[in-house]
């Protein structure tokens, strides 16, 4: 709490950064130093947390000797410490006039709001917190909070639920949230809800979906080639049934069980939601996902979701590897891959291409010469690679060996 310490007072600074004598530490925790109400109570929220049992004892004993004028003062003072209104939200005990002032205050922190809508049992206070729209629209835990508070008023709940609706589940709520991401530092997650194709029910990806996806969201459009592909390609996408969507999700959930991979119901229902994405927005994930959206991704049916995915710029060497060696995965993903430089300088990933019977044969051909004569030997000999891969892969050993 150091970093965050509100009071200009050098005394309660040095009680709250840990550099104050022992007396005068106890002295503040007993309420006996000469301090201003504002800096007392600063230093009496942070020491009733104290791992000390005689200071937390001595704090908490005092802050429940303040007088209510003075603590209400406090809660509506603009200059009250964010983590004495925390306080007061949480210790309030349903103290109207006191959860009233802590409410209407600009500076009490998003969280303990929504602890206090979460904990009152006055209904009309619910309806003061729903007031707040733009409070809301930041956070909307506040929202649940009231929406599952027992207490709450139908205003209340019918703010609550219009908020709701009008900025979490339309356009411009989209744009709220990215605008709120942005100035989070998540320019990339941001991009994603300004672009992503959203609708509230139907045709389009809920806003509940595109929060979860946002999530896996890393790369910003400014670290991104697509050069690779058309602008027109974008636009020209085919349009995917309900039915090629959902089976198409459902092929990905069974190749990674046939790969071993450990399959939680989080992950099938990231799974689903990713796969009833428009083509066009699953392009732009694996283009800008991370790990977890790149392996669903490159599994995709669709060759230009997954090869949109081999050129994500936070793809790893390890990440290929595996790719190349995988049965499910297109072939011009293999093609791809057997075409970057720097990947083919890798013999573990020219090696799964060899031996990936999805190899398209001109990209196995090119690296064969590169596979050493072990494994040059071992290919001539697999009946799961392609028979063209075999001969090839014979011819080339027969020669170094002088056969």
């Amino acid at each position: 709490m150091g970093d965050t310490v509100k009071s200009q007072n050098p005394v309660v600074q040095a009680i709250i950064a840990g550099k104050a004598p022992p007396a005068a530490t106890m002295a503040a925790a007993r309420g006996l130093l000469p301090l201003p109400a504002a800096d007392l109570l600063e230093a009496l929220v942070f020491l009733q947390s104290s791992a000390n049992e005689d200071l937390s004892q001595a704090a908490t004993a005092t802050l429940a000797e303040q007088q209510k004028p003075d603590l209400i003062e406090a809660a509506k003072a603009s200059g009250t410490a964010p983590s004495v209104l925390s306080y007061f939200a949480a210790h309030t005990a349903n103290d109207r006039e006191l959860q009233e002032a802590v409410a209407l205050n600009p500076n009490t922190p998003d969280e303990a709001i929504a602890t206090l809508a979460k904990r009152t049992t006055d209904g009309t206070l619910l309806e003061a917190i729903a007031v707040n729209q733009q409070r809301l629209i930041r956070a909307p835990g506040i929202i649940d909070a009231i929406i599952g508070n027992a207490s709450r008023t139908a205003e209340a709940e019918r703010r609550a639920r219009e908020t709701h609706r009008e900025f979490f589940e339309k356009e411009r709520g989209a744009r709220q949230i990215a605008e709120e991401l942005r100035a989070r530092g998540k320019t990339a997650a941001a991009e994603f809800f300004e672009t992503a194709d959203l609708a509230a029910t139907g045709g389009g990806l809920s806003m509940d979906d595109a929060w979860l996806i946002a999530q896996h969201i890393e790369v910003s459009d400014e670290d991104i080639d697509d050069s690779w592909l058309p602008r027109e390609m974008i636009e020209e996408m085919m349009v995917e049934t309900p039915e090629q969507l959902a089976a198409n999700a459902e092929r990905i959930i069974a190749n990674e069980r046939l790969e071993g991979l450990e399959i939680t119901p989080e992950r099938v229902s990231l799974i689903r939601r990713i796969m009833f994405m428009t083509v066009k927005d699953r392009v732009k994930l694996g283009h800008k996902g991370d790990r977890e959206a790149r392996s669903i991704l490159i599994r995709d049916s669709n060759k230009i979701v997954a090869t949109a995915v081999i050129n994500n710029p936070r793809i790893t060497d390890h990440e290929v590897e595996n790719i190349a060696a995988m049965r499910t995965v297109s072939d011009e993903v293999l093609r791809v891959i057997g075409l970057n430089r720097a990947w083919t300088r890798s013999y573990p990933i020219i090696h799964n291409l060899a031996r990936n019977p999805r190899t398209p044969l001109p990209t196995a051909f090119t690296i064969l010469p590169h596979i050493r004569s072990k494994d040059l030997k071992h290919l001539s000999q697999n009946r799961n690679v392609a028979e063209g891969v075999r001969r090839q892969a014979y011819r080339l050993s027969e020669m170094r060996t002088g056969g």
